[in-house]
Protein backbone atom coordinates (compact mmCIF):
# COMPACT_ATOMS: atom_id res chain seq x y z
CA UNK A 1 0.00 0.00 0.00
CA UNK A 2 1.54 3.15 -1.52
CA UNK A 3 1.28 6.72 1.14
CA UNK A 4 -0.66 8.34 -2.22
CA UNK A 5 -2.98 5.81 -2.99
CA UNK A 6 -5.52 7.63 -4.70
CA UNK A 7 -4.55 10.44 -4.80
CA UNK A 8 -4.02 13.21 -7.90
CA UNK A 9 -1.37 14.94 -7.99
CA UNK A 10 -0.42 18.14 -10.41
CA UNK A 11 3.20 19.01 -10.61
CA UNK A 12 4.62 21.53 -12.06
CA UNK A 13 8.31 21.84 -13.17
CA UNK A 14 7.57 18.30 -13.58
CA UNK A 15 10.28 18.02 -16.67
CA UNK A 16 13.56 17.76 -14.89
CA UNK A 17 15.02 18.15 -11.20
CA UNK A 18 12.82 18.12 -8.12
CA UNK A 19 9.45 18.13 -10.08
CA UNK A 20 11.04 14.86 -11.85
CA UNK A 21 12.24 13.12 -9.28
CA UNK A 22 8.52 13.90 -7.07
CA UNK A 23 6.37 12.30 -10.20
CA UNK A 24 8.84 9.08 -10.04
CA UNK A 25 8.36 9.21 -6.27
CA UNK A 26 4.51 10.31 -5.80
CA UNK A 27 4.07 7.43 -8.80
CA UNK A 28 5.74 4.90 -6.75
CA UNK A 29 3.32 5.76 -3.87
CA UNK A 30 0.61 5.09 -5.78
CA UNK A 31 -0.30 8.42 -6.82
CA UNK A 32 -2.35 9.26 -9.94
CA UNK A 33 -0.03 12.28 -11.83
CA UNK A 34 -0.12 15.38 -14.02
CA UNK A 35 3.35 15.84 -15.24
CA UNK A 36 3.25 19.36 -15.88
CA UNK A 37 5.94 21.72 -17.67
CA UNK A 38 7.05 24.14 -20.00
CA UNK A 39 8.92 22.03 -22.12
CA UNK A 40 6.05 19.31 -23.11
CA UNK A 41 8.91 17.07 -24.13
CA UNK A 42 10.41 17.01 -21.02
CA UNK A 43 6.95 16.34 -19.05
CA UNK A 44 6.14 13.67 -21.82
CA UNK A 45 9.57 12.09 -20.77
CA UNK A 46 8.67 12.23 -17.19
CA UNK A 47 5.34 10.80 -17.73
CA UNK A 48 6.39 8.04 -19.39
CA UNK A 49 9.09 7.10 -16.85
CA UNK A 50 6.88 7.61 -13.87
CA UNK A 51 3.79 5.29 -14.57
CA UNK A 52 0.16 6.49 -13.79
CA UNK A 53 0.99 9.67 -15.64
CA UNK A 54 0.32 11.65 -18.21
CA UNK A 55 2.05 15.04 -19.02
CA UNK A 56 0.65 18.64 -19.95
CA UNK A 57 2.59 21.49 -21.58
CA UNK A 58 1.94 24.16 -19.68
CA UNK A 59 3.11 27.96 -18.68
CA UNK A 60 2.51 28.84 -15.54
CA UNK A 61 2.62 32.40 -15.65
CA UNK A 62 -0.46 32.30 -18.09
CA UNK A 63 -3.99 31.59 -16.95
CA UNK A 64 -5.66 30.25 -19.92
CA UNK A 65 -2.63 27.77 -19.86
CA UNK A 66 -3.17 26.77 -16.23
CA UNK A 67 -6.83 26.47 -16.31
CA UNK A 68 -6.33 24.08 -19.30
CA UNK A 69 -4.19 21.90 -17.35
CA UNK A 70 -6.34 21.56 -13.94
CA UNK A 71 -9.27 20.96 -16.50
CA UNK A 72 -7.53 18.16 -18.56
CA UNK A 73 -6.55 16.53 -15.06
CA UNK A 74 -9.63 16.42 -13.80
CA UNK A 75 -11.11 15.07 -17.30
CA UNK A 76 -8.34 12.52 -17.01
CA UNK A 77 -8.43 11.53 -13.31
CA UNK A 78 -11.92 12.62 -12.15
CA UNK A 79 -10.67 15.48 -9.62
CA UNK A 80 -7.29 16.56 -7.71
CA UNK A 81 -6.29 16.14 -4.42
CA UNK A 82 -2.63 17.64 -4.12
CA UNK A 83 -0.99 21.22 -6.26
CA UNK A 84 2.54 20.50 -5.66
CA UNK A 85 3.52 24.05 -7.31
CA UNK A 86 7.36 23.82 -8.44
CA UNK A 87 7.70 25.62 -11.20
CA UNK A 88 10.45 28.34 -10.99
CA UNK A 89 13.06 29.81 -12.95
CA UNK A 90 16.75 31.88 -11.37
CA UNK A 91 17.96 33.19 -14.69
CA UNK A 92 21.76 34.50 -14.93
CA UNK A 93 20.48 37.70 -15.58
CA UNK A 94 18.72 37.76 -11.85
CA UNK A 95 21.46 39.60 -9.95
CA UNK A 96 22.03 42.84 -7.61
CA UNK A 97 19.18 45.12 -7.80
CA UNK A 98 21.90 47.44 -8.99
CA UNK A 99 22.26 45.46 -11.99
CA UNK A 100 19.34 43.44 -12.53
CA UNK A 101 17.23 45.46 -15.07
CA UNK A 102 13.34 45.29 -14.82
CA UNK A 103 12.53 42.99 -17.64
CA UNK A 104 14.76 40.29 -15.99
CA UNK A 105 13.61 40.74 -12.69
CA UNK A 106 9.56 40.94 -14.06
CA UNK A 107 10.45 37.68 -16.12
CA UNK A 108 11.32 35.39 -12.36
CA UNK A 109 8.17 37.27 -10.94
CA UNK A 110 5.50 35.81 -13.76
CA UNK A 111 6.80 32.60 -13.23
CA UNK A 112 7.81 32.44 -9.75
CA UNK A 113 5.14 34.26 -7.76
CA UNK A 114 2.37 35.21 -10.65
CA UNK A 115 2.39 31.32 -11.82
CA UNK A 116 1.92 30.42 -8.17
CA UNK A 117 -0.42 32.76 -7.54
CA UNK A 118 -2.12 31.50 -10.63
CA UNK A 119 -2.38 27.41 -10.09
CA UNK A 120 -3.43 27.77 -6.42
CA UNK A 121 -6.31 30.18 -7.85
CA UNK A 122 -7.48 28.14 -10.33
CA UNK A 123 -6.21 24.64 -8.39
CA UNK A 124 -7.89 24.96 -5.18
CA UNK A 125 -11.20 24.99 -6.32
CA UNK A 126 -10.63 21.28 -7.42
CA UNK A 127 -9.46 20.16 -3.66
CA UNK A 128 -12.47 22.05 -2.67
CA UNK A 129 -14.86 20.19 -4.69
CA UNK A 130 -12.67 16.92 -2.94
CA UNK A 131 -13.60 18.21 0.34
CA UNK A 132 -10.19 19.09 0.81
CA UNK A 133 -6.57 18.66 -0.09
CA UNK A 134 -2.86 19.52 -0.01
CA UNK A 135 -0.96 22.95 -1.32
CA UNK A 136 2.57 22.43 -1.55
CA UNK A 137 4.15 25.96 -2.66
CA UNK A 138 8.24 25.67 -3.28
CA UNK A 139 9.82 28.68 -1.91
CA UNK A 140 13.05 28.45 -0.81
CA UNK A 141 15.64 29.14 2.11
CA UNK A 142 16.30 32.70 0.42
CA UNK A 143 13.09 33.48 1.84
CA UNK A 144 14.26 33.56 5.43
CA UNK A 145 18.20 34.75 5.26
CA UNK A 146 19.90 37.02 3.28
CA UNK A 147 23.01 36.65 0.80
CA UNK A 148 25.49 38.94 -0.41
CA UNK A 149 26.02 37.05 -3.71
CA UNK A 150 22.35 38.30 -4.52
CA UNK A 151 19.27 36.74 -7.02
CA UNK A 152 17.18 40.04 -5.68
CA UNK A 153 13.90 39.08 -7.96
CA UNK A 154 14.32 35.24 -7.29
CA UNK A 155 14.74 35.83 -3.49
CA UNK A 156 11.85 38.27 -3.88
CA UNK A 157 9.82 35.86 -5.49
CA UNK A 158 10.34 32.88 -2.87
CA UNK A 159 9.52 35.46 0.17
CA UNK A 160 5.88 36.58 -1.91
CA UNK A 161 5.62 32.38 -1.99
CA UNK A 162 6.16 31.86 1.64
CA UNK A 163 3.83 35.03 2.45
CA UNK A 164 0.93 33.61 -0.17
CA UNK A 165 1.28 30.28 1.28
CA UNK A 166 0.85 30.82 5.29
CA UNK A 167 -2.76 33.50 4.37
CA UNK A 168 -3.98 30.79 1.54
CA UNK A 169 -3.53 28.28 5.04
CA UNK A 170 -5.42 29.98 7.01
CA UNK A 171 -7.95 30.87 4.47
CA UNK A 172 -9.13 27.41 3.37
CA UNK A 173 -8.22 25.35 7.10
CA UNK A 174 -11.61 24.94 7.91
CA UNK A 175 -12.26 23.73 4.54
CA UNK A 176 -10.32 20.71 4.57
CA UNK A 177 -7.57 22.33 2.37
CA UNK A 178 -3.78 22.38 4.07
CA UNK A 179 -1.30 24.96 2.55
CA UNK A 180 2.38 24.68 3.16
CA UNK A 181 5.54 26.32 1.66
CA UNK A 182 8.76 23.81 0.83
CA UNK A 183 11.61 25.62 1.53
CA UNK A 184 14.74 23.69 0.27
CA UNK A 185 17.94 24.64 0.44
CA UNK A 186 20.36 24.50 -2.55
CA UNK A 187 19.84 21.57 -4.34
CA UNK A 188 22.43 19.59 -6.86
CA UNK A 189 19.95 19.99 -9.72
CA UNK A 190 20.73 20.52 -13.55
CA UNK A 191 20.51 24.84 -13.55
CA UNK A 192 22.81 25.09 -10.05
CA UNK A 193 25.04 22.47 -11.65
CA UNK A 194 25.44 24.05 -14.48
CA UNK A 195 26.19 27.41 -12.62
CA UNK A 196 29.06 26.23 -10.33
CA UNK A 197 30.26 24.17 -13.10
CA UNK A 198 31.39 27.20 -15.03
CA UNK A 199 32.85 28.57 -11.92
CA UNK A 200 33.97 26.12 -8.99
CA UNK A 201 34.81 29.11 -6.74
CA UNK A 202 31.14 30.05 -6.31
CA UNK A 203 30.78 26.36 -5.21
CA UNK A 204 33.44 26.85 -2.71
CA UNK A 205 32.18 30.44 -1.58
CA UNK A 206 28.69 28.32 -0.96
CA UNK A 207 29.54 25.01 0.65
CA UNK A 208 31.79 26.75 3.03
CA UNK A 209 28.49 27.66 4.34
CA UNK A 210 26.61 24.42 4.57
CA UNK A 211 26.54 22.58 8.18
CA UNK A 212 26.36 19.27 5.93
CA UNK A 213 29.54 20.20 3.50
CA UNK A 214 27.44 19.42 0.66
CA UNK A 215 23.84 19.79 -1.40
CA UNK A 216 20.86 18.39 -1.20
CA UNK A 217 19.64 15.56 -3.58
CA UNK A 218 16.31 16.56 -5.10
CA UNK A 219 15.32 12.85 -3.64
CA UNK A 220 15.99 14.76 0.08
CA UNK A 221 13.47 17.21 -0.83
CA UNK A 222 11.11 15.44 -2.41
CA UNK A 223 10.77 12.98 0.74
CA UNK A 224 9.46 15.96 2.33
CA UNK A 225 6.69 17.04 -0.26
CA UNK A 226 5.57 13.24 -0.45
CA UNK A 227 5.43 13.60 3.68
CA UNK A 228 2.80 16.77 3.08
CA UNK A 229 0.91 15.67 0.23
CA UNK A 230 -0.01 12.30 2.24
CA UNK A 231 -2.50 12.24 4.73
CA UNK A 232 0.52 11.85 7.39
CA UNK A 233 0.43 15.47 7.55
CA UNK A 234 -2.72 15.88 8.03
CA UNK A 235 -2.17 18.75 11.39
CA UNK A 236 0.89 20.27 9.54
CA UNK A 237 -1.09 23.61 7.93
CA UNK A 238 0.64 26.95 7.09
CA UNK A 239 4.33 25.64 7.90
CA UNK A 240 7.66 27.11 6.77
CA UNK A 241 8.70 23.33 6.22
CA UNK A 242 12.87 23.26 5.67
CA UNK A 243 14.48 21.15 4.26
CA UNK A 244 18.24 22.58 3.99
CA UNK A 245 20.66 20.63 6.17
CA UNK A 246 20.96 22.91 8.96
CA UNK A 247 21.72 26.10 6.59
CA UNK A 248 19.49 28.38 7.91
CA UNK A 249 20.41 27.39 11.77
CA UNK A 250 23.95 28.32 10.86
CA UNK A 251 26.27 30.73 12.34
CA UNK A 252 29.44 29.28 12.46
CA UNK A 253 29.84 26.23 10.07
CA UNK A 254 32.70 23.20 10.95
CA UNK A 255 36.46 23.34 9.77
Amino acid sequence: MGRLDGKVCVITGAGGGMGREAALVFCAEGAKVCAADVDGDAAVQTASDAGDAFAVQVDVADEASVRAMYAQTKERYGGIDVLYNNAGISPADDASILDTEVDAWQRVQDVNTKGVYLCCKHGIPYLLERGGGSVINVASFVALVGAATSQISYTASKGAVLSLSRELAVQFARQGVRVNALCPGPVETPLLLRIFGDDPAAYERRRVHLPMGRLAKPREIVNAALFLASDESSYVNGGTFLVDGGLTAAYVTPD
